[in-house]
C-alpha cells in the first residue's frame, strides 16, 4: 500500500463498490491540529473525513490502525501560488524556460509527476495561478475523479493580460466572466510585468481595468489575484478590492497600511527567486539576471517584513514552476526570516490559507469534520521549522495515504 497508484486503486474501488465506510485511526507521538498541540494524539479518519481527534483517544473495533507515534502529525500544509502545469524534464537538453510546444494532453499527463513531488512535500492543497491551454483545470478534474494523484487544486485558468484587455474596463469584466464561465476557480491578473529574470515590475493593467475585474468576480462569488512586481500596480490592486496581491515588492507605507486595513493577503513568493538564483546555470540566466535576482529577494524581503510588522496577513507561495516541485515549503523559511515565529509560518501555511480560500472549515486543520489532510514529520516543526519543510515522511490526503516514506 505504500505506492501512491495502489492507494488511489483502493479508494476508487471502494468507492465505486458502495463498500462499508472505512475506518482508519491514526497514532501520533503528538499533534499539532493547526492551533494546539495534543500529545499521544489519537485521530480517527472515516473514509476522507477526521471523526475525531483525542489524546490516548479510543480506537474502533475493526478500525485499520497506522502507527505513527515516531513522528508529530500536523495539517496538511498548502500552497498559496503554484503552476502545477509547468513541467520540464532535466534528460531533455532544453532550457526549462524554452520548451518546445507539446500537446496539452501530455502536459497533463507530464505533469503528474509536478503533483507526486508536491504531495511529497507535505502539501495537500495548491492554489494555482495560470495554466495553459486549460491543462490546470484539467488536472484538477482528473484528481478530483481519482484519475491523478496530487493535490487538491483551486486553478485560475490563463491569466489576464494587458494585450487581451486592451485598454477597455468594459473588456476586463467580459474576459473575467468568461474566465470564470470556462471552469476557473479564481481570477488571475497579470498586473504588471515580471517573470523569470524580467524584474521590472511596470504596471500594465490600470486601476478601473483592475476594478472591473474584481468586481465581477466578486459579483459571481470568485475572488481575484493580482501580480505585481513592482509597487504601482500593487497599490492599485489593493484600491481595487483584489483579494490577494502576488510578489509586491517596494510597496509604500500607504499602500501596506490599505492592505492590512481590508484584510488583502499578500504572497510575496520571495524563494521563488531564490530558487531561480541557485540554479541559474539550468535556466541559464546571466551574471547581471544573478545580480538582479540578489537585489530583488532583498527588496522583497524588506516589503514583506514592513507588511508583516504592519498586521498585513501573509502566505507562503511557492510560485512552483518546472524544478521547484517538492521544495514548495522552502518559503517557510522566508517568512522565519521577515520576523514570524515557528508557529506564526506553520498556521501561514495551513489555517490561513484555507481561510483564503474560503475552505476554513474543511482544510487546514486537524479537527473533526474535516477532510482527512494530514502530515507526519520527523521531529517538532514547533521547535525547528526545518521540519516541515525537509522531513515530510507520511501524507494522507483526504483519508488516502498517498505518501509513506517511513
Amino acid at each position: 500500500m505504500k505506492a501512491i497508484g495502489s492507494v488511489a486503486l483502493v479508494v476508487l474501488l471502494a468507492a465505486s463498490s458502495g463498500a462499508q465506510a472505512a475506518t482508519t485511526a491514526l497514532k501520533f507521538g503528538k499533534l499539532w491540529d493547526g492551533r494546539r498541540t495534543i500529545p499521544n494524539a489519537v485521530v480517527i479518519v472515516v473514509d476522507d473525513k477526521i471523526q475525531s481527534v483525542a489524546a490516548n483517544g479510543a480506537i474502533p473495533a475493526g478500525a485499520a490502525v497506522i502507527d505513527l507515534t515516531r513522528y508529530t502529525g500536523m495539517p496538511g500544509m498548502i500552497d498559496a501560488h503554484t503552476h502545477m502545469s509547468f513541467f520540464w524534464d532535466p534528460a531533455s537538453g532544453t532550457n526549462p524556460l524554452r520548451q518546445p510546444p507539446r500537446p496539452v494532453a501530455q502536459t497533463v499527463t507530464f505533469a503528474a509527476a509536478n503533483a507526486r513531488r508536491t504531495l511529497e512535500a507535505g502539501v495537500t492543497t495548491v492554489r494555482d495561478l495560470t495554466g495553459f491551454d486549460g491543462a490546470d483545470m484539467q488536472m484538477r478534474d482528473a484528481i478530483n475523479r481519482g484519475a491523478m494523484v496530487g493535490p487538491r487544486m483551486f486553478v485560475s485558468g490563463v491569466g489576464l493580460r494587458d494585450n487581451v484587455i486592451k485598454n477597455s474596463p468594459a473588456e476586463a469584466g467580459r474576459l473575467a466572466k468568461a474566465v470564470l464561465d470556462g471552469g476557473a476557480d479564481w481570477v488571475k491578473v497579470y498586473g504588471s510585468t515580471g517573470r523569470a529574470n524580467d524584474l521590472t515590475g511596470e504596471a500594465t493593467v490600470s486601476y478601473d481595468e483592475m476594478k472591473s475585474i474584481v468586481d465581477t468576480a466578486h459579483a459571481m462569488g470568485r475572488k481575484v489575484a493580482i501580480h505585481s512586481y513592482g509597487p504601482n500596480a500593487a497599490r492599485d490592486a489593493v484600491r481595487a478590492g483584489a483579494d490577494t496581491v502576488e510578489h509586491a515588492t517596494d510597496m509604500d507605507d500607504a499602500t501596506i497600511a490599505e492592505m492590512a486595513r481590508k484584510r488583502i493577503w499578500y504572497i510575496p513568493t520571495i524563494n521563488h527567486n531564490q530558487h531561480y538564483l541557485e540554479r541559474a546555470d539550468t535556466y541559464q540566466f546571466s551574471e547581471s539576471d544573478r545580480a538582479n535576482f540578489r537585489d530583488y529577494i532583498a527588496r522583497n524581503v524588506e516589503t514583506a517584513r514592513k507588511a508583516f510588522r504592519a498586521g498585513v496577513r501573509i502566505l507562503p507561495g511557492s510560485d512552483a514552476v518546472f524544478t521547484a516541485f517538492g521544495t514548495n515549503m522552502e518559503e517557510l523559511r522566508w517568512l522565519k526570516r521577515i520576523g514570524m515565529s515557528n508557529e506564526q509560518a506553520l498556521q501561514s501555511a495551513t489555517v490561513l490559507p484555507a481561510e483564503m480560500l474560503g475552505m476554513e472549515r474543511s482544510i487546514g486543520a486537524v479537527a473533526p469534520g474535516y477532510f482527512a489532510d494530514i502530515a507526519a514529520v520527523e521531529g517538532d516543526p514547533l521547535a525547528d521549522i526545518e521540519v516541515a519543510i525537509t522531513k515530510v515522511r507520511w501524507v494522507m490526503k483526504a483519508g488516502a495515504v498517498v505518501v509513506d516514506r517511513r
